[in-house]
């Protein structure tokens, strides 16, 4: 994905209201912020200048960012925090990795995250992924089990009921709930990796989820028995995969999320360095946790 066409797509989740609060104050300025709208690669330039997300966040030394407080949209936020990571790893030695429910230890892959959040695209992506979880969608479905009619609940942030979608839609669909398979891994491991490694999957429903990942047993063995970290990392990066490989038509969207999938830890470092110090820190969280 070009620089031009990221532009075009962050603009068409921008409303008219995020325009305004990123249109630079300078003389000769259009009035409003629409004219970004129609300028890409300006826009990118606004989303990407470190001092725009002090402008609009409002973050001074000691504050959290009040981004509902000045009308931003979810996505803006989230686009302007991703840019914030950008900013803040390009000078970091090491980056904390958890080794369990608050604990961390320093890895030294900064290189490794600058290198993922380098790629617009890739920002775009995370930016995308954190907006669409800001309401989760949930209901019913329908399934045959042993000649009988079922009804079953899902939730796109279980993925153990999400993947039983997989039973139950049309081949054309399929790539889509792959898709959001990939999604929820990359969610939960990177916004809620405590949650994930204390409590998400028992050995039932880590089972299931191989299964409906099709891996051949022995690999099932080896992930079900290590980290439910390592578990949803590779079932993450394997679902996206799955999802570029069976929709009829390659977009340029799912083109980045076959490249996500073979960065996945990348991505997933990225969220909890976000989630550390942003989504969730103490008096800001921008996320219930799962199973409240």
């Amino acid at each position: 994905m070009d620089r031009a066409l990221a532009g075009r797509e962050y603009a068409s989740h921008l409303t008219d209201a995020d325009l305004r609060l990123l249109a630079p104050a300078a003389p000769g300025a259009p009035e409003g912020g629409g004219w970004l709208r129609g300028d890409p690669v300006a826009l990118l330039r606004r989303l990407e200048d470190p001092g725009t997300f002090g402008t609009v966040l409002g973050q001074g030394p000691g504050d959290g960012p009040r981004g509902w407080a000045v009308q931003a949209s979810p996505f803006l936020i989230f686009a302007l925090l991703v840019q914030r990571a950008a900013t803040e790893l390009a000078s970091a030695a090491h980056v904390p990795e958890r080794t369990g429910p608050r604990q961390r230890v320093p890895l030294f892959d900064a290189p490794a995250l600058r290198d993922f959040l380098a790629d617009t695209a890739r920002r775009l992506f995370l930016a995308e992924l954190l907006a669409s979880f800001t309401r989760v969608a949930s209901g019913r479905y329908r399934v045959r089990v042993a000649g009988r009619a079922r009804t079953r609940r899902f939730s796109e942030l279980d993925p153990v009921r999400l993947a039983g979608l997989l039973d139950a839609v049309p081949d054309a669909e399929r790539p889509g709930v792959y898709r959001r398979l990939g999604d929820v891994s990359l969610f939960l491991t990177g916004v809620f990796p405590d949650y994930v490694t204390s409590r998400a999957f028992g050995p039932v429903d880590a089972s299931r989820l191989l299964r409906a990942a099709g891996l051949p047993g022995p690999q099932r063995e080896r992930l079900a028995a290590g980290p439910a970290i390592d578990l949803l990392e590779h079932l993450g990066a394997r679902w996206y995969r799955t999802a570029c490989e069976l929709a009829p038509v390659r977009t340029a969207r799912l083109a980045v999320a076959g490249d996500v999938a073979g960065r996945f830890r990348q991505a997933r470092r990225v969220l909890n360095h976000l989630a550390d110090g942003y989504l969730l820190a103490e008096g800001q969280s921008w996320f219930t946790p799962p199973g409240s």
